[in-house]
């Protein structure tokens, strides 16, 4: 396996439509190469919510680790976003904002995620020129 130090690791829900595709955008914007992905509900996932004792019961939708460092919900949104190419970087000023605020709408979201956007029956299967991208 590479060398994971430098890179941040996306941990998301894996049969969610709305993570999915958010990963695929986080892909395209990713320009200097500084994410790799892996599904929470995949062996690495689990490990890796296991070693920073994440209750995936109660996060079950994005985690961002940087630096050895988890970040959760709207605060692991907003940490990405400050790596994308374009505008996004400008969202992570949205930090100032109280988390429980943030949090709040970012939880209303993952909570009808499903309802709005679908879900898979499994986790995607990255195309072969994604794959280096998944740990």
């Amino acid at each position: 396996m590479e060398k994971l130090d430098s890179q941040k690791i996306v941990l998301f829900d894996g049969v969610c439509n709305l993570c999915n595709g958010a990963v695929i955008f986080m892909i395209g914007k990713d320009k200097d190469d500084r994410f790799r992905f892996t599904a929470l509900q995949e062996e690495t996932g689990r490990a890796i919510t296991e070693k920073y004792g994440i209750d995936t019961e109660k996060i079950d939708s994005i985690v961002l680790i940087d630096n050895d460092k988890a970040y959760v919900k709207s605060t692991a949104a907003l940490h990405i976003a400050l790596y994308l190419k374009g505008a996004w970087p400008l969202l992570y000023g949205a930090l100032i904002l109280p988390r429980f605020i943030r949090d709040f709408v970012y939880d209303i979201i993952a909570k009808y995620r499903y309802k709005w956007f679908g879900k898979k029956e499994s986790c995607m299967i990255p195309t072969p020129e994604l794959r280096r991208k998944f740990i």
